[in-house]
């Protein structure tokens, strides 16, 4: 069983969506007044893990994202990267259009709550929209999340942030929990796939606090998981 939705999100609302997100300001102190085109299956949710179901499917992901990036910007509610690349999940092809952060993190894991969560944004060509999501934990440093610091504190845009290390920021195992959702930020479109690495990713206790200096709190508080099933692929 792979959980997918009975509806898609257009190319035209997929720009609709987009220029909301962008232009719009997203206001974490007064997420009660975000205004909602639905309300059953919104995201982000705490996974129990001890209720989730296997999956019976294969689900295997495979990504294959570039390092060059195409752009670095702060958007007013988070650090942004654009960037290309591909996603093949259960046997279904999604190209990157970008990811970005949230601290602390948005989705929790039995209650846990890390001191960031990356989104990687991945779309179809029929507008179907899969987020690949990561959290992060302190450790060791982490040389593509450097990367992402030091161009925003340049001020680095297009060809000038060069190459970021994707992989660096990935975990090396790819099990995960699976659900459908929504977006994170208005308009809050539902029917996204959700893919949550099990496998957090070091970064250090300097990254944080310098992730945290531009942001902190920029989360959307845990939605109600209703009715909803969550899947669990293990590699």
């Amino acid at each position: 069983m792979f959980i997918t939705g009975c509806t898609n999100i257009t190319s035209t609302n997929k720009k609709d969506i987009e220029e909301k997100v962008a232009t719009d300001e997203v206001n974490y102190t007064d997420q009660k007044n975000w205004a909602f085109e639905s309300g059953d299956t919104q995201s982000p949710i705490d996974i129990n893990t001890t209720k989730t179901q296997a999956m019976k499917d294969s689900g295997v992901i495979e990504l294959n994202y570039n390092n060059a990036v195409l752009d670095e910007v702060d958007n007013g509610h988070s650090i942004q990267v654009d960037a290309t690349g591909t996603a093949k999940i259960n046997g279904r092809n999604f190209d990157l259009t970008q990811f970005h952060f949230h601290a602390p993190s948005e989705h929790k894991l039995d209650g846990k709550q890390y001191p960031i969560e990356a989104h990687f944004v991945n779309k179809a060509q029929n507008g179907r929209i899969a987020v690949i999501s990561v959290f992060f934990n302190e450790g060791a440093e982490n040389q593509g999340f450097k990367k992402v610091i030091d161009s925003i504190k340049k001020g680095d845009k297009n060809t000038d942030v060069g190459e970021i290390s994707i992989a660096a920021m990935l975990p090396t195992n790819k099990s995960y929990y699976h659900y459908l959702g929504s977006l994170t930020t208005p308009p809050l479109s539902e029917n996204v796939e959700w893919y949550v690495m099990k496998n957090p990713v070091e970064i250090s206790k300097t990254q944080i606090d310098a992730f945290q200096s531009y942001y902190n709190s920029n989360n959307r508080d845990i939605q109600p998981l209703n009715e909803r099933i969550i899947l669990k692929h293990e590699e």
